[in-house]
């Protein structure tokens, strides 16, 4: 087997945490953090994550909009404790840009975030966190599904939480699971 800093398509759950932890002392840590957190918390692409709106995070109500793009099923998911607190973090640093759009993630210009700055950031954490493998956005979606799978979600359910129309993109997670097989051979 090919142990190449490129083979695997995932981060685990240690190492998002490491990524997040790298984030600490950055320019916009709290941004960057919020950003990170919800691409690996909801398995969102960076397109996605870069396209939300303010409009789709309702804090009042704890549920993100998701919508989901490449004819993706759009859902609604729970915001968690954790992760309320990181978006009013960034939703203070953010009103301090005094932005005019109701894009969630701007630049220091006030502008939507674009994906190269994303897949930037997550190069330069990835390397700063000492991760061994090339980090990119897609492995945050990738990293939710396996998490969900570890979790002892059933495929369906993370078919639904991801917008898979087709389940084949989706028994990837649970298929490699070994934790599917503990019941075995008792």
């Amino acid at each position: 087997m090919n142990d190449s800093k490129n083979d695997r398509k995932h981060l685990t759950q240690h190492e998002v945490d490491k990524l997040l932890a790298a984030v600490k002392g950055s320019r916009n840590p709290e941004r960057d953090r919020c950003l990170l957190f919800m691409m690996f918390r909801h398995g969102l692409r960076v397109s996605e994550a870069c396209g939300l709106k303010l409009s789709q995070v309702d804090i009042e109500s704890r549920v993100l909009h998701v919508s989901r793009l490449k004819k993706g099923l759009s859902t609604s998911h729970p915001i968690r404790g954790e992760e309320l607190r990181i978006i009013k973090a960034w939703l203070v640093e953010r009103k301090k840009m005094e932005p005019v759009t109701d894009d969630l993630f701007i630049s220091e210009r006030g502008n939507q975030l674009n994906r190269r700055t994303a897949w930037q950031m997550m190069r330069k954490y990835g390397e700063e966190a000492g991760l061994l493998v090339e980090a990119h956005p897609h492995m945050l979606r990738h990293a939710c599904g396996f998490a969900l799978a570890d979790q002892g979600a059933d495929t369906r359910l993370i078919q639904d939480y991801l917008g898979h129309r087709n389940i084949q993109h989706t028994v990837r997670y649970t298929a490699t699971n070994p934790a599917r097989f503990e019941k075995l051979w008792r």
